[in-house]
C-alpha cells in the first residue's frame, strides 16, 4: 500500500531524476537547499519547506 498525499501540492514539476534539489526558488525568498530522494514506489516526494512535489517521469501520469 502506497502513501497518499493528504493536500494537493501547489506547484508540481516532472523530473527525470530520483534525486532533486529544492532551494524554494525564487532567490532570497526561497529556502535552504535541501536534496529529496524520490521513492521509486511512490514516483513522487514533496519538499518539506515549500510543499513542491516532484514527481519522476515514470509516475507523472499516476501522481495525485
Amino acid at each position: 500500500m502506497t502513501a497518499q498525499p493528504t493536500h494537493a501540492a501547489p506547484e508540481t514539476e516532472t523530473v527525470a531524476r530520483w534525486k532533486v534539489a529544492c532551494d524554494g526558488g525564487e532567490g532570497a525568498l526561497g529556502h535552504p537547499r535541501v536534496w529529496l530522494v524520490i521513492p521509486e514506489e511512490t514516483g513522487w516526494v514533496d519538499c518539506p519547506y515549500c510543499d513542491k512535489r516532484y514527481v519522476h517521469e515514470s509516475a507523472a501520469g499516476k501522481a495525485a
